[in-house]
């Protein structure tokens, strides 16, 4: 299912635990296999745990738990917002309004050209710079007023 690279990448992260304790890999390989598939499909759960030599329930457990990991389809790609009381206080209700109405989706639901998908989050710990965006939940941006989303919103259009 995933690609020789991905399994390659899980092994680089695999021996960096005890021999027995190769499912302490099991968060790695999923940001693994997200990264090339987009989203945490049933198929890659059931493909990670044979992998790992683990129960696919156990691999769900963890790609269910965390919000860092899609086990719905997702846009290109994916933008959350802090919603915390914290940056609310520091205008995200307005940001995520502002992206709300430029994006035309909701909260978890992607635009229909397939390119965004708008994600509520908590607490991204950076409340002193929000309102906080985390773009493909790797790039954190910060202070992102209305022309700042917009910014953003161009930049990943033109590196699609």
């Amino acid at each position: 299912m995933l690609s020789e690279q991905a399994y390659q990448a899980i092994d680089r992260e695999t021996i960096k635990y005890p021999p027995d304790q190769k499912q302490s890999v099991v968060m790695a390989a999923l940001a693994i296999a997200q990264e090339e598939k987009g989203w945490i499909s049933p198929d890659v759960i059931r493909d990670v745990a044979q992998y790992l030599d683990m129960p696919p329930i156990r691999v769900q457990e963890v790609a269910s738990f965390y919000t860092m990991y899609q086990t719905q389809p997702v846009g290109r790609f994916t933008l959350t917002i802090c919603t915390n009381l914290p940056c609310a206080l520091q205008g995200s209700t307005r940001a995520a309004e502002h992206l709300k109405q430029t994006l035309g989706v909701d909260f978890h639901e992607t635009t229909p050209d397939g390119l965004f998908t708008l994600l509520e989050g908590e607490c991204m710990g950076a409340c002193g710079d929000a309102p906080v965006v985390i773009a493909n939940d790797k790039h954190m941006c910060c202070r992102m007023t209305p022309e700042r989303i917009d910014a953003l919103i161009a930049e990943l259009k033109e590196s699609a």
